[in-house]
């Protein structure tokens, strides 16, 4: 059956696939779908935070390349926030977007490092 063709879509990422683009240096842009205050306490490295509900305000001057490859995660896999950003990244005209389903939780089950933000 055939999607309609207002159903937008994009294409999800696994923690390992993430981690080996991050490896390589290809480039990727990470967004953190979470409030600040999450962000702010720990976050993937090199990510940025554009919190769901402001991602569509946020987006074209933090994101102005819409052919950029951009990874989107939040909490883990029961948080809808990553989804609902990936939605409105790709309804905007977005032709990259991934979703990192796992999230930080995922992330960190791993092992893998997180950063924290500065003041």
């Amino acid at each position: 059956m055939n999607k309609p063709m207002n159903e937008l879509s994009y294409s999800t990422i696994t923690r390992d696939a993430l981690k080996a683009r991050l490896d390589a240096g290809e480039p990727t842009l990470i967004v953190e779908a979470l409030p600040a205050r999450y962000y702010d306490a720990e976050h993937l490295p090199g990510a940025i935070n554009l919190p769901h509900d402001e991602i569509r305000l946020l987006a074209p001057s933090a994101l102005p390349d819409k052919d950029a490859t951009i990874v989107v995660y939040c909490a883990s896999t029961e948080c809808q926030n990553s989804s609902i950003a990936a939605r409105t990244l790709t309804a905007a005209g977005y032709r990259n977007v991934m979703e990192f389903v796992e999230g930080k939780q995922g992330w960190l089950e791993a092992g893998y490092p997180m950063e924290a933000s500065t003041d």
